[in-house]
């Protein structure tokens, strides 16, 4: 009787345990790296949706840029926002910009965030070296995930040990407007992070779209052959494009 006792204790304990890993990462703690468009963007919409964000780049002057860029598009946004309350408008950018801090140094800050999203350059070599060097330093909870939009998350996600908790997240650019995130999901990305991906683009007000693994994921792949026809039918002299500000041809 007290070995079943036993057995019956060990196997609530190992469901209780299976439950609680099972659970979604909340996102509270945001670490961008990359103060570009993409970058900034993207810490924006963050902050102002209640997020704690460490905004990450090589050099103070860029960060410096970054806030002030962000700083000008929140009070655009406070202005059609807050039109009868200027006031809450204020209220509004200095709560957001006091949510955001900023760091020349990636490695020292990600010990205490629960996302990171890297938007620095096109380059694969340099992102698995940014991301095998921060997997290092991030908790074990801590999700990964890129903004890339040409290279597959497979090959980025190989140069860490997190594979499970590596993923897509695709913002399009201006991401305070643009509505739309591919949450792209490699066959190693756990359901845990990728449906923690999709609770966390939803509280930043966008619509999450899910994706494989592939080339070019949903919009670029099919941006791509509609630019293509477009060339098609200009070489087959279907169109023909004006200079700006140019004046049509009279006729014969």
């Amino acid at each position: 009787m007290a070995f079943v006792t036993r057995q019956f204790v060990r196997s609530v304990s190992s469901s209780s345990t299976a439950s609680a890993s099972a659970k979604k990462i909340i996102v509270k703690h945001v670490a961008v790296i990359g103060g570009g468009l993409m970058g900034a963007g993207i810490a924006q919409v963050a902050a102002a949706t209640g997020h704690t964000v460490v905004l990450v780049d090589q050099a103070e002057d860029i960060l410096a840029k970054s806030k002030k860029g962000i700083e000008e598009s929140l009070k655009k946004i406070a202005k059609k926002k807050f039109a009868e309350n200027p006031t809450a408008g204020g209220e509004f950018v200095e709560k957001t910009m006091s949510s955001i801090s900023t760091s020349t140094d990636a490695a020292s800050i990600v010990h205490s965030t629960d996302l990171v999203v890297e938007a620095i350059v096109e380059n694969l070599k340099v992102k698995n070296e940014l991301f095998q060097r921060l997997d290092k330093f991030a908790p074990e909870h801590t999700i990964f995930a890129s903004n890339t939009s040409s290279l597959q998350i497979t090959n980025i996600a190989n140069a860490t040990t997190r594979q499970d908790r590596f993923a897509g997240l695709h913002f399009f650019n201006p991401v305070p407007m643009m509505k739309l995130v591919e949450v792209i999901k490699t066959p190693m990305t756990s359901q845990k992070t990728f449906e923690s991906l999709i609770d966390f683009s939803k509280s930043l007000g966008k619509h999450p779209v899910t994706c494989k693994d592939t080339p070019g994921f949903i919009v670029n792949r099919l941006l791509v052959p509609y630019l293509m026809e477009a060339i098609r039918l200009y070489e087959r002299g279907t169109f023909r494009l004006t200079p700006p500000h140019s004046q049509p041809e009279s006729p014969p």
